[in-house]
């Protein structure tokens, strides 16, 4: 009975799952071989990539993996589960992932190093309610709402109010939709909106989006703190106010310096609570939340309150001008006292004081009366018919009242501050540019999606929920607002006409102390917010590692908190600061939502137009059409708010987006504009079938053959450099090279091939592709590139190889038959050819030219490839300066001076500048020198041959034993040369002597001296003379013409049709380019490729 020992093996998968989306790597070869570095090979977190990955990787531990790997049920797949898990282990894994958060969450826990160390990690649990509604409320309701929405109802009108809600809500309600399929569609981390639309649109689109999101969430901030200080200053703490205006003109600057100074001292302030502890921010953020709910309820309530007892704040009336109601105590010109009639302190502001003339009075108050109005007269007072329509102003225009009586009469302008006047121009666009940040905060909720019961389901349901409560809210007050209050109240922007208090205050219910303390708060606690979120957003972007000099932001605090990135943040938004109007930072800030919205809602329209198989989003309510509607509105009010801020913006982004694309971000993140990419070249390549292209739009579609070298490298550079110099990086350009060996086997050194050809490429900045084929014969190799580069419509037309340079001295003819052999597919392909010879000596793309001629060798018409390809180098910097020459060869019986005519007029209409020589050739007899090249030449043929067929006979005795791992030869492509063929030292042969064998032998010796008296007696072919005749008297001309030609364009002849003159043709191509220093041989493709007409 046979006896059995088990060998434990160690199992070299230690993890093969370091990064895993899906199944990144896979590994299909043959596990017996050892690939120590196949991780270079994977797109793992170090290099990047985000932890969408992370589910996958942690897994167990080794034993149990043994178990898994040799399960008895699953003996069959064990070769699999060394690199394959279970579905059950997957499915663990999965179950256990859970991801991070935008926000404090996961620093929160890190505060204290012991504590998280004993914490064990929660599952989420937050509902729709908690975790999306109610963050989504709080991010909307904003700053605008207590401090501008009174104003622009005023301005706009009621009708004019609702549309701009209407445009800003529908822009975000349809955002939301798309947002809530792309976030349904799988499970988003950190990054909230950046993560979403770098991972469907790319990192190029990701990382332009993503910082406009970020300047976007840093001059929110601003505008909160801005909010926050005009609350404190003009309602809470007026006394509070550093600088003060010495005129009534300069009342603006005046609050613009204070706005300044106290934001910068706001701003310091909160950045040092976020950088002590964003916990305390995250804690006090349903309290921020309570005062913004407590107000707008307090809203209501004052209004439906005035329906039957309205807040008493009367407004003072001088003709219909609203006076500022602070500087005087009565609303009358004079005042009785002590039965005594005395002038008012009205009265002293527009007279002189302390006389009763009104001669010495202001011409508008003497002619006006003074009146008294209610400044909120209530809900069913009518007033709405009054605030329906719009009433822009200009700045420093009057608020005037339309049915009050007024003589108008120009009053003097030192009492100019007396009257309630408009700070700025007011127009439609500037409102909506104001209003919409009101609107922005939809994407609170897919922040936190870490940390949802179900994220799939809470998203959508809380996102739309919130955005329509707000919007309903938000119609509702814009009702409110025209129904209960004044028309100049409303227009009143700092509530200078009721005692400078609030104008929603005055509507509020019980005291407009509540809405005042809410809105600070709530703008205070916003602004935290803000500051909080955007330097992790900006953490994000820079951890991707897609915008280099953005990396430094990616590094923190020992916990994570991002310190650098909170840096940036507070300067950024010091400039915000630095403007200090809330009218001007709004704006802004609209321009990066929008931008950031419309890339939303322009990944969630490619992705379903694109139907990829990984677009499966559990929100099924959306469609591309609704997400181009979102877009489009996000672009018409970008251009609507302000156009020059939406250019601005737009640049910026199409700057990151061009630098981001320059750096050239490697990220593979499965984004939909590769797929839209892939779509459009589908789409224009099945019209590129349609047939070929016409004649004024051929260019050379290049396959350059390269070469390798022993050790993988890229043999002759300059032949790339050539293509790059000629391509200009327009059109197709095709890198291939053969490795000769067994694809099984070889699988590995193509792959490196590829590899060193794709880096010598980028190097030389050739912008094209590369491919690399293994056959068991250089020559068949080079023949499947030929006939397979390429696809559909974008083949290649034109094939670049260089010229065999040790051919003469090489005993192995593959070196020249390959090329020769490459020559007659090209032809036979009906593709042109070029044949860059002494390439090494062609210009690198760092010299220039400054002087020179390129001269074309014109001998017979190839479609005008000669005349061409000088027009397409000339475009290059290297060869612009360099003239044209072109050369035609004239006969005895051609007419040389019209020829040379004809000539010019030809490139006069080829619009082809150029000087025109004919070069007449004369019938000359064959010299001696002809005739003796040509028989060296057949000479060397000839004894060739005899040695190659006595070699092949003892060859046919031998049996090579061949080591099974000799080296793999690489095949001719890049330079000109076979390679060496490298084998292993044939071991002793045993050779089976018989005597017909040695008698053959001895006969073979004896022949050995008539052979060698044969070719010295060998008299040379006619035809193989008449053409080394025009190789030699060509040569002649072109080098007495052309040496000191920057680069020789030539016609190359075709090789004989008899594959026995093979090595004759070459001795031709030699003599014909001999002493040139840079000869560019060409042949072309058989169809005409330059024409005259238009």
């Amino acid at each position: 009975m046979p006896h059995f020992t088990v060998v434990p093996v160690k199992d070299r998968a230690e993890s093969s799952y370091d990064s895993l989306e899906g199944i990144n790597w896979v590994d299909y070869r043959d596990t017996g071989q050892d690939y120590p570095d196949h991780q270079d090979t994977v797109s793992s977190d170090g290099h990047g990539n985000h932890k969408e990955d992370s589910p996958f990787l942690n897994s167990a531990d080794a034993s149990s993996k043994k178990n898994d790997f040799y399960d008895r049920n699953l003996a069959l797949f064990e070769e699999e589960l060394d690199i394959r898990p279970k579905v059950s282990s997957l499915l663990s894994r999965l179950v256990n992932y859970t991801n991070i958060t935008q926000g404090a969450k996961e620093h929160e826990e890190e505060e204290s190093a012991e504590a998280s160390r004993r914490k064990t990690p929660k599952s989420p649990n937050m509902g729709t309610l908690m975790g999306v509604y109610l963050p989504c409320l709080q991010n909307i309701f904003g700053v605008i709402l207590f401090l501008r929405l009174t104003w622009i109802v005023g301005m706009a009108g009621i009708i004019q109010s609702l549309l701009i809600v209407l445009m800003c809500c529908s822009c975000t309600m349809l955002t939301a939709i798309s947002m809530s399929a792309i976030a349904t569609n799988g499970v988003v981390p950190a990054g909230g909106a950046y993560f979403m639309i770098s991972r469907s649109l790319g990192p190029e689109f990701g990382g332009a989006v993503g910082l406009c999101f970020y300047l976007g969430t840093t001059f929110a901030s601003a505008m909160y703190i801005l909010g926050a200080i005009e609350i404190f200053l003009k309602y809470l703490v007026p006394q509070a106010a550093i600088f003060h205006a010495t005129d009534p003109h300069g009342s603006d600057s005046a609050m613009l310096n204070n706005m300044r100074v106290y934001g910068s001292i706001c701003l310091s302030l909160m950045a040092v609570v976020v950088f002590v502890g964003v916990k305390y921010v995250n804690k006090l953020a349903s309290l921020f939340l309570a005062c913004v709910i407590i107000s707008i309820v307090s809203i209501y309530a004052g209004a439906i309150k005035s329906m039957t007892h309205p807040p008493e704040f009367p407004i003072c009336m001088l003709g219909n001008r609203t006076l500022v109601r602070d500087r005087f105590d009565v609303c009358a010109k004079t005042v009785i006292k002590g039965n005594i009639t005395v002038p008012s302190q009205l009265w002293d502001m527009f007279c002189l004081p302390g006389n009763m003339s009104s001669a010495q009075c202001d011409d508008y108050f003497i002619q006006n009366n003074v009146t008294e109005i209610q400044g909120i007269p209530g809900l069913s007072s009518g007033i709405i018919r009054e605030n329906m329509w719009s009433d822009y102003m200009q700045k420093g225009e009057i608020l005037e009242k339309a049915g009050l009586q007024s003589v108008d009469v120009h009053g003097a302008l030192e009492n100019f501050g007396m009257y309630v006047s408009a700070d700025i121009a007011t127009s439609f666009t500037l409102l909506v540019g104001i209003f919409f940040p009101s609107a922005t905060g939809i994407m609170a909720g897919s922040n936190r999606s870490g940390d949802l019961r179900d994220a799939q389901k809470s998203i959508p349901v809380g996102t739309i929920l919130a955005i329509t409560t707000t919007s309903l809210v938000y119609f509702s007050s814009v009702f409110l607002f025209g129904a209960c209050i004044e028309g100049v109240v409303l227009r009143d922007k700092f509530g200078d006409a009721v005692r400078n208090n609030l104008v929603v205050g005055t509507l509020s219910w019980p005291s407009p102390w509540v809405i005042v303390i809410g809105s600070f708060f709530s703008t205070v606690g916003a602004g935290l917010q803000s500051l909080t979120g955007a330097p992790r957003l900006l953490q994000a972007i820079a951890k991707d590692n897609i915008i280099p000099f953005l990396r430094v932001f990616g590094h923190g605090k020992t916990n994570g908190e991002p310190t650098w990135a909170l840096l940036l943040t507070g300067l950024i938004a010091e400039l915000g600061i630095l403007i200090a109007s809330l009218d001007m930072v709004a704006p802004i800030l609209s321009m990066f939502f929008l931008m950031c919205y419309l890339f939303v809602n322009l990944a969630c329209a490619v992705q379903t137009l694109l139907r990829t198989p990984n677009w499966r989003p559990r929100f099924k309510y959306y469609h591309w059409a609704l997400s181009f509607l979102g877009m489009s509105m996000c672009l018409a009010l970008m251009f609507i708010s302000s156009w020059y801020y939406a250019i601005v913006a737009m640049g910026i982004a199409g700057m990151i987006y061009k630098y981001i694309e320059y750096q050239g971000a490697e990220k593979e993140w499965g984004d939909g504009i590769r797929g839209l990419s892939l779509s459009a070249a589908r789409y224009a390549l099945l019209r590129l079938e349609v047939g070929p292209p016409h004649t004024k739009n051929w260019r050379p579609q290049l396959l350059v053959l390269l070469k390798l070298d022993e050790d993988l490298h890229v043999k002759y550079p300059r032949l790339l450099t050539f293509a790059s110099q000629l391509k200009a990086g327009k059109g197709l350009t095709i890198v291939g090279s053969v490795i000769q060996g067994n694809f099984l086997e070889s699988y590995g050194e193509m792959q490196a091939a590829e590899q060193a050809i794709k880096n010598m490429m980028e190097i030389e900045r050739v912008k094209g592709f590369c491919q690399v084929v293994v056959a068991s014969k250089v020559r068949e190799g080079i023949v499947h590139l030929i006939q397979s580069c390429g696809l559909g419509g974008m083949k290649h037309n034109t094939v670049v190889m260089g010229w065999p340079y040790g051919w003469r001295q090489s005993e192995d003819p593959r070196a020249w038959k390959t090329f020769i052999n490459t020559v007659r597919c090209t032809t036979a392909a009906h593709l042109a050819l070029m044949v860059p010879k002494n390439v090494s000596f062609y210009p690198s793309n760092h010299e220039r030219f400054t002087e020179g001629n390129i001269d074309v060798w014109w001998i017979v018409h190839d479609g005008g490839m000669l005349m061409l390809l000088p027009f397409l180098l000339k475009q290059h910097k290297v060869w612009r300066k360099c003239r044209m020459r072109i050369f035609t060869v004239a006969q005895m019986d051609d007419n040389s001076i019209q020829m040379k005519k004809d000539l010019a007029t030809f490139l006069y209409q080829l619009r082809i500048e150029a000087e025109v020589e004919v070069v007449e050739m004369h019938d000359s007899d064959i010299s001696a020198y002809t005739y003796e090249r040509t028989l060296m030449m057949e000479q060397r043929s000839q004894m060739l041959r005899q040695m190659r067929l006595s070699s092949a006979e003892r060859q046919r005795e031998a049996q090579l034993v061949k080591d099974r791992h000799s080296l793999v030869r690489m095949g001719s492509l890049y330079s000109d040369e076979e390679e060496e063929v490298v084998e292993a030292p044939p071991e002793k042969v045993q050779m089976t002597w018989t005597r017909e064998r040695c008698e053959a032998e001895r006969r073979n010796r004896n022949n050995a001296p008539e052979n060698f008296r044969e070719l010295m007696s060998l008299k040379p072919d006619q035809s193989n003379v008449r053409r080394m005749h025009t190789a030699v008297k060509l040569n002649e001309v072109i080098v007495n013409r052309s040496h000191d030609a920057r680069l020789v364009l030539l016609n190359m002849p075709g090789p004989p049709r008899n594959t026995d003159g093979d090595e004759n043709y070459m001795e031709f191509l030699e003599v014909l380019t001999e002493g040139l220093e840079r000869v560019l041989l060409v042949r072309g493709g058989g169809r005409e490729v330059i024409t005259i007409y238009s």
